[in-house]
């Protein structure tokens, strides 16, 4: 059942309201009451009552006339992040298999047809790459959508219509990727879980000139995604580590300090 709206759409449910006018902060930037009224469709007083309401209970901020989200939904979004069980599962795996590779480590779900980020761990070059923990892109477009999108339950229903490339990827358990930011970037994915049951996925990216798509770069990927399924079913005992002996090398890194490269 939907809420009651006025005549132009706007919901007049509270807790609708404030969702749609939370919502209008989901990228990069500060906000006007102006371009919130835009966005909501809300009556101009209703929205800066709205706006001035969460800014006393520091949901947002105001500096002059700008609005940004506030220390209060920091707060709320770093306990989530921490609360939830596949985090907390993933978090240590995720660490150890940066530590053995020196890539950036993505850890995401899949929320309708996009990837939700719940952890990147990584150097300068994590900065340099557009992804943030909570953040959106759309599954189709990335190693760890299609990973998921590969090991969804169904083929053919209404989000998932199976292409040679997931069918490759269902056949394969990995997905690579090549994207042209930051002068080029190799990833490869692997779903966590089995098909039709995948919970999640994780990637390792890095420049294309050291990431290779071969059985050897995936290895310590599908070894990190095992160790996470086996942590959720409780079989697993501890962080459980990633073998490298005798298999890494050193190589340059883009920030200028050696990093380790799974050869």
């Amino acid at each position: 059942m939907t809420a009651s709206a006025t005549a132009d759409g706007a919901p007049t449910a509270i807790l609708e309201r404030v969702s749609l006018v939370l919502d209008t902060f989901d990228g990069p930037g500060r906000l006007t009451l102006a371009q919130v009224v835009k966005r909501t469709g809300l009556p101009r007083s209703s929205a800066h009552r709205m706006l001035e309401r969460l800014v006393e209970m520091r949901w947002l901020r105001r500096e002059g006339r700008d609005y940004e989200l506030g220390t209060r939904l920091m707060e709320l979004g770093s306990i989530a992040v921490h609360q939830n069980r596949l985090h907390a599962a993933a978090a240590p795996i995720l660490q150890e298999l940066h530590r053995v590779t020196g890539y950036v480590v993505h850890f995401g779900v899949l929320d309708g047809p996009d990837v939700l980020y719940l952890d990147k761990i990584g150097g300068r070059l994590a900065a340099a790459l557009p992804t943030r923990v909570g953040s959106r892109y759309p599954a189709r477009n990335s190693a760890i959508g299609k990973a998921l999108l590969a090991y969804a339950p169904a083929a053919g229903d209404d989000l998932v219509h199976f292409t040679p490339e997931l069918h490759k990827v269902r056949e394969m358990g990995v997905a690579y990727e090549v994207s042209e930011v930051s002068g080029g970037i190799g990833v490869i994915a692997v779903p966590i879980g089995t098909v039709g049951d995948a919970t999640a996925a994780l990637s390792i990216c890095g420049p294309t000139g050291h990431v290779k798509f071969d059985h050897r770069h995936a290895a310590p990927v599908r070894m990190a995604a095992n160790a996470i399924l086996q942590s959720l079913t409780g079989r697993g005992q501890g962080v459980a580590p990633i073998p490298h002996r005798n298999r890494l090398q050193s190589m340059p890194s883009v920030t200028g300090r050696t990093q380790l490269q799974y050869a």
